[in-house]
């Protein structure tokens, strides 16, 4: 049977080891340890047992959930925070641990990248040289887009298939402008410019069904925006040629806000979460044009990302925190967690689309970090490489992350683990 060193001394505790990685299961009878034990001496004592009841025979690293939250302290530290008792049999889910990210390439711009979306294998940036870049996956210069006169705040795809496809720009220009690639012909056109905003936008973002953009800008407002039909129903791609780069007025303008708004999404068919330099978040019904309920924080909130996975928001913000609310919440606080590792203004925060548990932040600290929400107290990994500020960073992709920054590059980081998606487990390669 195997054992820990136990001094005589040291309170007991009663632990059953559990896993939902069936390759990597051990008996789950009760043993006792003593109740300073560390995240390294229990996956000394779970490796010694899979050696003992399995054939594996070589070390495995894991991480440990203990009431839900992986275990950073020791047991006895990590019981007292959570108010529990040690008169029970403590479970401790064990996980194989994340391998880190790799480092993949590093894309060279002639400014700061302050806007990055990834469709499949392509990487879609904006720099405040006013330009987009269109690059594949494998760090190859595919397209270089003028058309704006200011720097570009935030880009977002709407669609791809093998030949073509659309995506849209917002610029502090005072526009966000949709446009059309023809992939094979590796040509653009100017589809139209949504012109609206009396000052410079900060956010864009795509409904589920692709039919309509969100932007949010320097004069507070919300406004959305019509893709692909004009006031008579007729489709822009047979106006294409007759109207190129019309002008286009928004659906619906919505106040609200009373500063600058940061960050936008859609967490569901009418339903959009917007964040903002005046210390709150707002939950909009885009049919009826208002608000439908407010999230209020203590400091601005630079960007906000929304899971329909786990039906949450992680919010950034300039206190050096990122915080997960729920919007739904009825009772207690909407704050559900705090996760605190960056040491300046978190500027950028994205969830993953396949793991419900998983997302990443940029930070002016130059960090990009992985995050799991069951490590609010330190993050999985820091992705270093910045030289300078990280201004905005995309997950869209689950086998890749990437960040744009100060530094004028835009660092690509290749996941080392695939996500099954019908059980939301991480499945090493």
């Amino acid at each position: 049977m195997a054992n820990t060193n136990v001094n005589n001394d040291t309170l007991q505790v009663q632990i059953r080891f559990l896993t939902k990685q069936e390759q990597y299961a051990v008996p789950d009878f009760p043993l006792s340890v003593h109740t300073s034990i560390v995240p390294s001496e229990l996956n000394t004592l779970v490796n010694e047992l899979l050696k003992e009841t399995t054939d594996i025979k070589h070390d495995i690293q894991f991480d440990f959930l203990v009431f839900s939250q992986f275990l950073r302290t020791s047991l006895s530290e990590h019981i007292t925070e959570k108010n529990a008792s040690t008169e029970e049999v403590i479970n401790i889910e064990y996980v194989e641990k994340y391998p880190p990210p790799e480092p993949q390439d590093c894309l060279i711009h002639d400014d700061w990248v302050s806007a990055v979306a990834v469709c499949e294998k392509w990487i879609l940036t904006g720099c405040y040289d006013n330009s987009l870049h269109i690059w594949t996956s494998k760090g190859k210069h595919h397209l270089v887009i003028p058309g704006h006169t200011s720097p570009i705040k935030a880009v977002a795809w709407i669609s791809l298939n093998t030949d073509t496809a659309t995506f849209v720009s917002a610029s502090q220009d005072q526009t966000a402008i949709i446009w059309d690639w023809n992939i094979t012909e590796n040509s653009l056109d100017c589809v139209h410019v949504c012109r609206g905003h009396e000052r410079g936008l900060e956010a864009v973002s795509v409904n589920y069904d692709k039919s309509l953009i969100a932007t949010g800008a320097w004069d507070t407002m919300l406004k959305i925006w019509s893709i692909y039909e004009n006031e008579d129903g007729e489709s822009t791609s047979k106006r294409l040629k007759s109207e190129h780069g019309k002008t286009r007025v928004p659906k619906r303008t919505m106040k609200g806000h009373k500063e600058a708004i940061s960050g936008i999404v859609w967490s569901d068919k009418t339903e959009i979460i917007t964040s903002s330099w005046d210390h709150t978040m707002k939950v909009w019904d885009s049919e009826l044009g208002g608000v439908k309920h407010e999230l209020a924080g203590n400091k601005s909130f630079f960007d906000i990302d929304y899971s329909p996975l786990c039906r949450a928001i992680v919010a950034a913000s300039a206190d050096k925190h990122i915080r997960l609310y729920d919007p739904r919440s009825t009772e207690g606080t909407l704050v559900k967690t705090i996760f605190t590792s960056h040491t300046q203004w978190v500027q950028s925060v994205r969830w993953s689309i396949v793991d419900e548990n998983l997302f990443i932040s940029g930070a002016y600290d130059n960090d990009m970090k992985l995050w799991d929400t069951r490590s609010p107290k330190a993050p999985l990994f820091d992705l270093s490489g910045h030289e300078d500020k990280v201004l905005c960073c995309n997950w869209s992709n689950p086998k890749f992350m990437v960040s744009g920054g100060a530094d004028n590059t835009t660092l690509h980081f290749v996941c080392c683990f695939l996500v099954d998606v019908t059980t939301l487990e991480t499945k090493t390669k």
